[in-house]
C-alpha cells in the first residue's frame, strides 16, 4: 500500500502536469515551497506562483504531455520517485518553432513534504536527451561556466 505522500506525489503528476490544474499547485504547493533549479536559467522556483509559469511554459510546449511515475519510495516525509514522460512538440513556448516530433524522457524527484504540502523538490530529468530528440542544435557548454562552478567531488 503506497504511503501518503507518495499518492501526493502521483496525484502532483497527473493532475499537475498530465491534466494541467493549475489550481493543485495552489493546494498542494506550499506557500514557502522551493523547486530546485527547474526556473530559468536553471534558477530556483518559489511558491506557487513562482512554478505556475514552469508548469505553463512546458504544457504550451507539449500541451500532450503524459508522466508516468514509474516506481516511488517514501523515507519520512521525503518521497524519491522514478517517472517516464511521452510528450509531443506542437508549441513553440521553448523559444523555438515547433518540431512535431514526439518525446520520451526519463527522470527522478526527490520531494519533502510537510503537513501534506510539497515544501522542497529536487529534479533532474533527461533535457539533453530531450533536446536531441527534437533535434535542436544544443550549446556547447561554456568553459568560463564550468571555472565558476562548484567543482568539489562527490
Amino acid at each position: 500500500m503506497s504511503s501518503d505522500n507518495v499518492q501526493l506525489t502521483k496525484r502532483w503528476f497527473n493532475e499537475v502536469w498530465n491534466k494541467g490544474d493549475l489550481d493543485v499547485i495552489d493546494e498542494l504547493f506550499a506557500q514557502d515551497g522551493i523547486a530546485y533549479g527547474l526556473g530559468e536559467h536553471g534558477r530556483d522556483v518559489r511558491g506557487p506562483e513562482g512554478f505556475k509559469p514552469f508548469v505553463q511554459r512546458l504544457r504550451a510546449a507539449f500541451p500532450d504531455l503524459q508522466i508516468t511515475v514509474d516506481d516511488a519510495i517514501e523515507q519520512d516525509n521525503r518521497v524519491a520517485a522514478r517517472f517516464s514522460a511521452v510528450m509531443t512538440h506542437t508549441g513553440d513556448a521553448l523559444g523555438f518553432p515547433a518540431t512535431g516530433r514526439e518525446v520520451r524522457v526519463q527522470g527522478i524527484s526527490f520531494s519533502h513534504f510537510h503537513n501534506g504540502q510539497l515544501v522542497e523538490a529536487w529534479n533532474n530529468w533527461d533535457i539533453y536527451g530531450m533536446m536531441q530528440q527534437l533535434q535542436v542544435p544544443v550549446a556547447p557548454v561554456s568553459t568560463t561556466l564550468l571555472e565558476e562552478s562548484d567543482t568539489r567531488s562527490c
